[in-house]
């Protein structure tokens, strides 16, 4: 009997002598309001700006406001369960995300948690939604171009690698379709890229996953999603979060893209939060700091020296107009952030020219510093001949007497607004724009029906692509347009220029 008491004293001695006093200290507040996806907290006095705080039930808010007695912050998922006196604990961490190849191919909330059922996302590292941008002298001049695969863009708007091109226009005039199109021509070409839905209806963004799927698009492509029914404060942190991934491959040395579809939402997403935090409106309700809303976000695209990765961050945000209203106070916010825009105009969408671009009003402020040396000489004049086009068309509306050179160039605007129409999700190599941008250029398609022009261009691709590959190779390879290569060219054109003929007499 003794000696099992005497184990059992050993034993007492024994954990007594290896306590060691843990001391877990834990700062937690009261909900005092709550409701629409904001709570009012008080006792965080040590609380920090974008600070994650953990509320009942496994969620998770951000503290926005930091007023002398409480604290403002939003809840970032559902909050019906949350009430008055509930415990609130602070983390100690700013809001972060996954990032690395674990979210690659995904499709997930801003978050990181996912939405399509693959399992658990493990990211290799978190990265801060928010992060100062990098500054003057880490980066470089933009001069590697991203083809966007469409013909009208890549020739007179350029985007170069790590640029911020902005997509405008009035909604259903083919905004979406032009950042779709831009991820399915980056097969092939090493740059990952994030889509980030802000508020969109649930079937138009299964619609786009099922066909990135389709098109193999979903191997380097993220999705960051916030439905229509989601809070408020989900979408808007969603494009920062899609940031910070993008951020990550640009980091380590790598170009990625990122489309934020549409910021116009995003705002009024933030409105919403601010005006329940009851902080005070300017002009539209919008905050004061509606334009540092943006530009903290579109400030991160970069491209980056040598000496701090070579790598790039490339922004394609979406602002969606009132009535093609460009001078609006979001979509003016916005311009004056980007590098250019592309602005798509609703007639020239109904009018089946598709994308529907204002040449007039469409720029890229970084120019033929993003282009190859072959479509810079294509598209040189390209611009200035559509231009020209336009002006005299509406002018020959009310005279029919023209005189020759005025007559041809009519015929000639008619051609090139025919080849650069491109249908959706058919984003062409750049090597095969340049040759049939220099076929309808040089005027070499002018003696042939406009309506025959776009058969002529599918039979032109397959014939060089299928009869001339050494030829395509090598301007593949050069990007250049010397006099040999030229002449090889306009005799290849010409070659199947009579082929096509004598099929259509």
């Amino acid at each position: 009997m003794s000696t099992t008491k005497d184990y059992v004293i050993e034993s007492l001695k024994k954990q007594i002598a290896g306590f060691r006093e843990s001391v877990k200290v834990e700062k937690v507040g009261q909900i005092i309001e709550v409701g629409d996806g904001i709570a009012r907290i008080s006792g965080l006095s040590e609380c920090r700006s974008s600070e994650m705080l953990e509320f009942p039930g496994n969620t998770m808010g951000v503290a926005l406001n930091l007023d002398e007695d409480s604290v403002g912050a939003i809840i970032l998922g559902e909050y019906n369960h949350l009430k008055e006196g509930d415990t609130v604990k602070s983390t100690g961490r700013i809001l972060e995300v996954p990032v690395g190849k674990a979210v690659i191919g995904r499709v997930i909330d801003p978050l990181g948690r996912p939405l399509d059922g693959k399992g658990e996302i493990r990211g290799e590292k978190y990265y801060p939604v928010e992060k100062i941008a990098p500054g003057v002298v880490t980066r470089q001049a933009v001069n590697t171009p991203l083809q966007t695969g469409l013909k009208a863009i890549d020739s007179m708007i350029p985007i170069g690698r790590g640029q911020r091109e902005l997509i405008i226009g009035d909604r259903q005039t083919g905004k979406t379709a032009i950042a779709i199109d831009t991820i399915i021509n980056q097969q092939n070409q090493n740059v990952f890229c994030f889509y980030v839905a802000i508020g969109q209806k649930e079937s138009k963004i299964a619609r786009i996953v099922a066909e990135l799927e389709k098109r193999g698009a979903m191997k380097y492509t993220t999705v960051i999603v916030t439905s229509a029914s989601d809070p408020a404060s989900l979408s808007y942190i969603a494009p920062y979060a899609g940031c910070a991934m993008g951020e990550y491959f640009m980091d380590a040395g790598k170009d990625a893209l990122v489309i934020y579809d549409d910021l116009s939402k995003h705002a009024v997403s933030y409105r919403q939060v601010s005006l329940l935090l009851r902080r005070p409106p300017g002009r539209e309700a919008f905050p004061g700091d509606i334009f540092y809303l943006h530009s903290r976000l579109l400030e991160r695209a970069a491209k980056m020296d040598k000496k701090h990765g070579g790598g790039s961050l490339t922004a394609l945000p979406i602002i969606e107009t009132q009535a093609g209203d460009i001078s609006a106070y979001i979509p003016t916010n916005v311009i004056s952030i980007t590098d250019g825009q592309i602005f798509l105009e609703g007639d020239l969408f109904y009018q089946g020219i598709r994308p529907a671009l204002n040449i007039g009003l469409s720029v890229s402020r970084v120019g033929s510093a993003a282009q190859s040396k072959a479509m810079k000489k294509v598209a040189g004049s390209l611009r200035l001949d559509l231009a020209q086009y336009r002006e005299l068309a509406a002018f020959a509306q009310f005279g029919s007497d023209l005189d020759e050179t005025t007559q041809q160039r009519l015929e000639r605007g008619k051609r090139i607004t025919e080849i650069l129409k491109q249908p959706q999700y058919v984003p062409l190599p750049v090597t095969n724009q340049i040759v049939i941008l220099y076929a309808v250029v040089k005027g070499m398609l002018d003696d042939l029906p406009v309506e025959q022009a776009p058969a002529f261009e599918i039979g032109l691709h397959q014939y060089l692509d299928t009869q001339k590959e050494s030829f395509m190779a090598e301007l593949k390879t050069k990007a250049e347009l010397t006099p040999e290569i030229e002449a090889g060219l306009k005799e290849a054109i010409e070659e199947y220029k009579k082929v096509f003929q004598s099929e259509n007499k």
